[in-house]
C-alpha cells in the first residue's frame, strides 16, 4: 500500500494526529478516506472548516490552518496491525514534527492515539492537562473511524469544544 503524505506547514491552528492511514486512504492518496470515516463531516459540522471538504481536498486545509499527520506512516487495514516497534518510533518522529513545526493544538484523533503517543493509560477525551511537547497543547477526539460506535453527536461535544479552544 502507498504512503499518503503528510499535510503539514509551520505555526498551523491545528494539526490532527491520526493512528495510520487506512487502506482506503493508501488507495486514494488522501487522509480519512474510508467511506464511512466522519472525519470531514465533524469538521464542517463544528466550523472548523468552511465547508465539508472531501478527502480529495485534504491539502486545502492548510489554507485553514489545519493539517494532518499520523504516528505511523505505514497504512494498515486495522490499527491493531500497527506493531510496537512502529509506535515507539513513530512517536519520536511524531515528537520531532511538533517542535519542528509548532501547532498552536496537537489534536489526537483517537484515545488509543494519545495514549501511544504520551505513554500513558487513562485518557479521556478534550484537552489535556499535561504537554508532551513544550508549547504544543494537547487535545484528544475520538477516533471518526466507522468503525467507532461512539454517536456522530457524542463525537462532534469534542470537536466543537476544539473549535472554542481555538476561539480563545
Amino acid at each position: 500500500m502507498n504512503q499518503v503524505p503528510d499535510i503539514i506547514d509551520y505555526n498551523l491552528r491545528i494539526l490532527f494526529i491520526g493512528f495510520n492511514p487506512g487502506r482506503r486512504s493508501a488507495e486514494t492518496g488522501h487522509h480519512f478516506a474510508g467511506y464511512s470515516n466522519k472525519f470531514w463531516k465533524l469538521l464542517a459540522a463544528a466550523e472548523l472548516t468552511p465547508y465539508q471538504f472531501s478527502p480529495e481536498e485534504d491539502q486545502a486545509l492548510l489554507a485553514v490552518g489545519l493539517g494532518i499527520t499520523n504516528i505511523v506512516a505505514r497504512p494498515s487495514r486495522a490499527a491493531d496491525e500497527i506493531t510496537k516497534a512502529e509506535f515507539r518510533d513513530g512517536r519520536d518522529i511524531l515528537q520531532d514534527k511538533l517542535r519542528k513545526y509548532r501547532p498552536q493544538i496537537a489534536c489526537f484523533a483517537g484515545v488509543g492515539v494519545y495514549k501511544e503517543f504520551a505513554g500513558r493509560s487513562s485518557i479521556k477525551c478534550g484537552q489535556q492537562p499535561d504537554h508532551v511537547v513544550a508549547g504544543v497543547n494537547d487535545f484528544v477526539v475520538p477516533s471518526p473511524s466507522g468503525l467507532t460506535r461512539i454517536l456522530f453527536a457524542d463525537q462532534l461535544v469534542y470537536y466543537q469544544q476544539l473549535a472554542r479552544l481555538l476561539a480563545t
